[in-house]
């Protein structure tokens, strides 16, 4: 897993299906407190709610999957919601739809699609983002490989998270672990074996 989709800025969503409303919540979360947390605090909001029906998917490769029907018919909220969470490719990611009973009972294929059409209208309004696996590569270089080296990054389409202006110039980038070898090889021919390269850690970036 090099790379992975997850929201960036939460997204809402809300639909009405016969007086009954749908309000839809969709966020980051890290780790499962943090989903647990969120939808805790939606249940506080909407403490007056008929249901607060929630799903989640925590870890870079969706490890951990969980979905609660609070209350609805079985298999008619959760998984509904779980589904447009998988079906978007999201990752680290919690969403809760609140339902304010309307009245009118609106049986299993319609509490399917209330649920499935409130959680996909917050997933399309959530700002999704892509992260990435990379290490971080710190390069140290004279004034004159300086130019040479942000070439070859321009090329990669990497942008730098720090540059370092001293006596000589030192260059902090993280690069997809697929491309590390390359870009060490390019960066060694063209600065003529001079710049130094150092490994970092292993880290998420977008």
């Amino acid at each position: 897993m090099t790379e992975h989709k997850t929201i960036l800025k939460q997204g809402c969503g809300e639909v009405e299906e016969k007086r009954s409303r749908f309000i839809a919540v969709a966020v980051h979360a890290e780790t499962e407190e943090e989903a647990l947390a969120f939808i805790e605090s939606i249940r506080k909001k909407h403490y007056d709610a008929r249901h607060n029906c929630w799903a989640y998917i925590i870890g870079e490769k969706g490890e951990l999957e969980r979905a609660s029907d609070d209350g609805e018919p079985q298999k008619t909220a959760g998984q509904p919601i779980l589904s447009v969470l998988r079906g978007a490719e999201l990752k680290n990611v919690c969403c809760v739809v609140t339902r304010y009973f309307g009245g009118t009972l609106l049986g299993t294929g319609g509490l399917v699609r209330a649920y499935t059409d409130s959680a996909r209208l917050a997933v399309e309004n959530a700002e999704i983002i892509t992260n990435k696996v990379g290490r971080l590569l710190t390069v140290a270089t004279d004034y004159v490989g300086l130019g040479k080296i942000q070439y070859i990054l321009a090329q990669e389409d990497l942008t730098p998270s720090d540059i370092s202006y001293t006596d000589n110039v030192e260059i902090t980038v993280c690069v997809p672990e697929a491309l590390l070898r390359s870009v060490q090889n390019k960066i060694t021919e063209a600065t003529a074996a001079k710049a130094t390269m150092n490994l970092g850690d292993i880290m998420l970036y977008h």
